[in-house]
């Protein structure tokens, strides 16, 4: 005696769909880091100006001051104290040093001053402070 077999469903996943996924996902994220500036460390809201245009040739040395009282310099982490002796090393091999200064247009007036001076007194004589 013979017994019919029932056909077998072929049981699997629908991988159109997981591939869409995929294809957002990565769409997404190559937009997302794109939008990203790696030369923008800190959080800056940077006053505005009609007239912004940068005239140095040279590479400017960055200086960013965050609200909440953050000093980079060239994206690394410094504290007042240690500004002027390692702006006096970074200038100390050319002629026309140039620093650009990025400081929140929330921070304090005096310590966007007290930094200008140790740029000064470093030898940095082209300053420029960044607007928008």
């Amino acid at each position: 005696m013979q017994f019919l077999k029932e056909p077998e469903e072929d049981v699997g996943i629908s991988l159109t769909s997981l591939i869409d996924v995929i294809f957002l996902l990565l769409i997404f994220f190559m937009v997302t880091t794109t939008l990203i500036d790696p030369s923008k460390k800190l959080d800056i809201q940077l006053p505005e100006a009609k007239a912004a245009s940068p005239k140095t040739k040279s590479i400017p040395v960055t200086i960013e001051l965050g609200k909440d009282g953050k000093i980079l310099l060239n994206g690394k982490r410094v504290n007042l104290k240690t500004l002027e002796s390692r702006l006096k090393a970074l200038g100390s091999g050319s002629k026309k040093k140039t620093a650009i200064v990025r400081a929140d247009r929330r921070l304090d007036y005096g310590r966007v001053v007290r930094v200008l001076g140790i740029c000064r007194a470093s030898g940095f004589y082209d300053i420029g402070i960044a607007v928008k």
